[in-house]
């Protein structure tokens, strides 16, 4: 069977992946190990979080389904770090689990140009370094043209529940054991990793008497832009703590734990450590907090967030029944680590496109990452540069002023990665720039070029321009000393000016909000979104710090304008120190700006590449 492109894997990269390409237009297999874990939340059933909330609504900004999906099947939803700014604050929802898999999975089977088959893909068929098909273990051949690797944590995974070890991917589905190798004949260096997950219990077997209650939040804004209506909160979640006695009985057992007998030798998750890896390495903390989170509406069981382990089967019996609430807690799922191989993403181009074999893209946790999130993010530009390809169009880079999803990228093919990578705000330079409300503003454009942006979300798109231009107008509007607003404005502990003041000046005020004025007078801005006047809100509050760093991304912009050829030796430039070479010569950046960023490589060496180029003016 002959198809355009291939998407090796259905997890959240692979899902991504093939309804972009299949969108655009190509004829696109989707080869799954099996058809019941597509869009699997295979650890905790939440999406979003700090810094992954910005990568799930540039994914919809873009045109993608993890955003629209997960707000069709949010049971309940936060706002996390709400008390700081807005830069770091990040939507986080709890997913029913089941039925975001079923949505997807249907999403796809209607989706056009799109085949679903299952099967393990045993081998990648190259022919003068280019793709051709993919060989599966079932020995059936498909022809493509290109074809992206998504398969997540299934590459010779095996799961480890204390000194019990099983050849398998999460909860029990079969792994894939020959695409590896396949991997290593072609040339890329391979590693091993590791993450894990918590036990699940029966949510009857709780005593939520003993439990602080984390109610959901209303009035936030959904992951997808095109969300009507907003999701319902219709659970609630519980706070408990570990404790002395839980931390004794890990201590007391080490010599159990896989994580110190030397039975586990993948590098894990530095952000997202086991309990016992908790409890060693924070000695001096009594407790670690953790958080209990239905799997779905109709199921009993219950997740522990924050408690993940490898240790035997009967010692997390003790270790739950140690914690609060959970004294008789049924245990529906023993905990388990799993180890599987990922590439090395250095060996990528920013187009998520192999150095060495053109037609082969690799994304998600293949590549060293962690999280659906990040795996879905790098699933859409996979599936965008698989169809460019195909079409010998000029593929896309996201930059790191324009995306989250440009940050990752850029950090996993400029500097690589030695344990699985998890997206912080932190990481993002211009994070006060990359907002997770101003997703749609940053990067619909450019899904409307590439093709994935459709009429009826482009039409809600020009909508809010503008509502939000409207909106703008409406802050010049001047009122006096004795209108409503000043009264508020002394209720607020705030001192409204004797010659009047715009609704610009009060809500660039520290205590007053933009709900502070629209209550004073509910019909000047009864026409407009909550959301849509938080968005104002935040670039009139911020508007200096926001002018400062876009000085900052056009300065910037000057060396990520220059472009360098990927196929240029840089032994060749004297004065370049040795590292220097070998490390560029190893990345092959794109950009003067890449360069710059990849470890080893000095601002002294910069220099003299600067020198270089502007003598050969190339």
């Amino acid at each position: 069977m002959d198809f355009d492109v291939i998407v090796i894997g259905s997890g959240h990269a692979g899902v991504e992946a093939c309804h972009a390409s299949a969108k655009l237009g190509l004829k696109t297999l989707l080869l799954t190990l099996n058809l019941d874990s597509i869009s699997f939340l295979a650890c905790n059933p939440s999406i979003g979080g700090t810094a992954k909330g910005h990568l799930v609504c540039e994914i919809d900004a873009l045109g993608g389904l993890m955003g629209v999906v997960a707000d069709q099947n949010t049971i309940q939803r936060r706002m996390l770090n709400s008390s700081k700014g807005a830069a770091v604050q990040s939507l986080r929802a709890q997913i029913d689990k089941i039925t975001y898999h079923t949505s997807m999975k249907q999403i796809l089977e209607k989706q056009p140009n799109l085949a679903i088959i299952q099967g393990e893909a045993s081998e990648i068929i190259v022919e003068d370094n280019r793709v051709i098909g993919v060989k599966t273990a079932q020995g059936n051949i498909y022809n493509c043209k290109a074809c992206v690797v998504a398969t997540g944590v299934y590459l010779n995974s095996r799961i480890i529940i204390g000194d019990y070890t099983k050849d398998c991917g999460p909860n029990g589905f079969a792994n894939a054991s020959h695409l590896t190798q396949s991997l290593i004949n072609l040339g890329f260096e391979i590693k091993r990793f590791k993450t894990g997950t918590p036990v699940r219990v029966h949510g009857d077997s709780i005593d939520y008497s003993k439990l602080e209650i984390q109610k959901g939040e209303d009035d936030i804004q959904n992951f997808s832009f095109i969300t009507k209506k907003s999701p319902k909160n219709v659970v609630d979640c519980y706070l408990t703590y570990t404790n002395k006695n839980t931390h004794k009985i890990i201590l007391d057992n080490l010599d159990k734990a896989p994580m110190y007998t030397g039975l586990i030798t993948g590098e894990g998750p530095r952000y997202c450590p086991s309990i016992e890896t908790k409890v060693v390495r924070f000695a001096d903390k009594d407790r670690h907090q953790l958080f209990l989170e239905p799997e779905a509406l109709s199921t009993k069981e219950v997740y522990i967030q924050g408690f993940s382990t490898s240790m035997p089967s009967y010692i997390q019996q003790d270790m739950v029944h140690s914690l609060e609430g959970l004294e008789n807690a049924h245990i529906m799922r023993d905990a388990y680590a799993i180890e599987y191989d990922a590439i090395e993403s250095t060996q990528l181009f920013p187009t998520l496109e192999s150095k060495e074999i053109k037609g082969l893209f690799c994304a998600g946790q293949v590549n060293g990452t962690s999280g659906y999130e990040e795996a879905a993010a790098q699933g859409i530009i996979a599936g965008i540069n698989a169809a460019k390809h195909v079409k010998n169009e000029e593929k896309i880079v996201l930059t790191r002023d324009s995306s989250y999803i440009g940050v990752l990228i850029d950090d996993l093919v400029t500097k690589g990665t030695n344990e699985p990578y998890r997206m912080m705000t932190s990481r993002a330079e211009y994070r006060l720039h990359l907002r997770q409300d101003n997703a749609d503003l940053r990067l619909t454009e450019i899904g409307r070029k590439i093709g994935l942006v459709d009429d009826k979300r482009y039409k809600i798109y020009k909508k809010r321009i503008k509502d939000l231009e409207m909106i703008k107008k409406l802050l010049d509007l001047r009122f006096g000393i004795k209108s409503v607003y000043a009264k508020m404005f002394e209720s607020k502990g705030e001192t409204f000016s004797s010659s009047g003041m715009t609704i610009r000046d009060m809500i660039r005020r520290a205590n007053i909000t933009i709900k502070d004025v629209v209550d004073c007078d509910t019909t000047l801005f009864d026409k407009f979104s909550i959301q849509d006047l938080k968005e104002i809100e935040i670039q009139e509050k911020y508007s200096g710090y926001l002018t400062r760093q876009e000085i900052q991304i056009n300065q910037s912009k000057k060396s990520e304008n220059i472009q360098l050829n990927s196929d240029f030796d840089y032994s060749t430039i004297k004065g370049l120190r040795i590292e220097a070479q070998q490390k560029l010569n190893k990345i092959k950046p794109l950009t003067l700006g890449q360069a710059s960023r990849i470890s080893g490589v000095s601002p002294a060496d910069i220099a003299v590449l600067m020198v270089y180029l502007k003598s050969t003016k190339k």
